[in-house]
């Protein structure tokens, strides 16, 4: 999930800097007064949005297998604690009852 996020984290920055020089060289349009720093970034992330969707579907499937791996495993070790209690509550209702 790491390694995803580093990846999304670089593609952002590489359109933030190629961004950043079209703006300055005038290919894109400034933003107005003081808002220039705020219109480079959300155009950057309007950019590397769609191409982070399809340079990083790999890597994005893994980061999902690996999560529905971790939710898998956290739902057996419920179950079995329940199961544990379950167990534990019925022997201890079996015992408190008369004969």
């Amino acid at each position: 999930m790491l390694r995803y996020t580093l990846k999304r984290l670089g593609i952002f920055v590489g359109c933030l800097l190629v961004v950043w020089g079209a703006v300055y060289s005038g290919i894109f349009p400034r933003g107005f007064g003081s808002s220039n720093g705020l219109w480079i970034a959300l155009l950057a992330l309007v950019i590397s949005a769609p191409i982070s969707w399809v340079v990083l579907r790999k890597e994005r499937d893994r980061a999902s297998m690996h999560v529905v791996g971790r939710v898998d495993r956290m739902k057996a070790n419920l179950e079995a604690n329940r199961s544990q209690e379950d167990m534990a509550d019925d022997s201890a209702r079996a015992q408190s009852q008369p004969s």
